[in-house]
């Protein structure tokens, strides 16, 4: 931890600022970044601290930045924030910048910065997989969607060796597009659109993983055609609903699949680190997001 966020930490109530971290975005209501970074900060002793959820979109965006104080932890940041927020910071990470995207802002002496454990978490989310299937990393990649995540994606296969790397689409143009990111990540990527269904389907037969980022029930049309190879990876970033068509058909098929949770719990890991310098046992985080999908699960079904 630097010196100075400890001394934030330490003398947080001395001057009477309760200490406060929050899930920005919209829709908001039914995040789970609040739980898992709550069980994070009891793990790690932190008492006296808040996490919220602020719904914020693109217009309100710029009163909320401009507003922070030392008193904020840090900002998670979702949907439709995560390029909105970079033009209002002082400083982004490179590989942020690389990406396109800001998921995490961090206040620090009156310097707002931004940075981007989406990478981390897809990266770590398909090692963990492999290792638990005793298998190894995969070397090629199928990405459905193009926007924020996609781009995250594409920086994840960099770290995990992927060396050829489809993205499918209904457009590839726009802001935060994986098409974008690919030329600042110094990557070349082969297009191929959603509408051209038999190209997609030879895309997804030849790859090692796929990695889904589009919102659940999309994908579902190829899943239904979709010849699962013994050994291929699937990481749905949709969660909840848990069991979406993609990952019904790799399991029957004798796929490995990636936990879109497992995304969300090692995003989060790291920013918590980045947000209070100190590393949370992920365990711990996994525990509490299993915990609370379970039980909105049991109220869902008593409804």
């Amino acid at each position: 931890m630097s010196s100075l966020r400890r001394l934030r930490c330490e003398s947080e109530g001395l001057y009477g600022l309760m200490t406060w971290a929050a899930v920005i975005g919209s829709p908001i209501e039914h995040s789970l970044s609040p739980v898992i970074h709550r069980a994070a900060w009891a793990q790690l002793g932190i008492d006296g601290w808040e996490y919220r959820r602020l719904e914020q979109d693109g217009a309100s965006l710029p009163g909320l930045i401009g507003g922070l104080g030392d008193d904020c932890a840090g900002l998670s940041v979702t949907m439709p924030c995560k390029q909105a927020v970079m033009p209002l910071l002082d400083a982004i990470d490179p590989l942020a910048s690389a990406v396109g995207a800001v998921n995490t802002v961090v206040p620090s002496s009156g310097v707002l910065a931004g940075f981007n454990t989406d990478v981390a978490g897809i990266a770590s989310a398909v090692r963990r997989a492999c290792s638990l299937a005793q298998r190894p990393l995969p070397a090629s990649a199928l990405i459905l969607g193009a926007r924020a995540t996609a781009s995250s994606a594409l920086a994840a296969f960099g770290e995990l060796g992927i060396t050829t790397s489809t993205v499918a689409a209904r457009r590839f143009g726009g802001p935060g597009s994986a098409v974008a990111a690919a030329s600042r990540l110094g990557v070349t990527i082969e297009q191929v659109l959603w509408s051209n269904v038999e190209a997609v389907f030879q895309a997804a037969r030849a790859v090692d993983l796929i990695v889904s980022t589009l919102p659940a029930g999309v994908a579902d049309p190829l899943a239904q055609c979709l010849d699962v190879r013994d050994g291929q990876v699937l990481l749905d970033v949709v969660y909840s609903p848990r069991n979406t068509a993609l990952r019904s058909v790799f399991e029957a098929g004798g796929g490995i699949v990636a936990e879109g949770t497992d995304m969300l719990v090692y995003q989060a890991g790291a920013q918590v680190q980045l947000m209070t310098g100190r590393s949370p046992d992920i365990d711990v985080m996994r525990g509490a997001l299993e915990e609370e999908l379970e039980r909105r699960s049991r109220e869902g079904a008593a409804s």
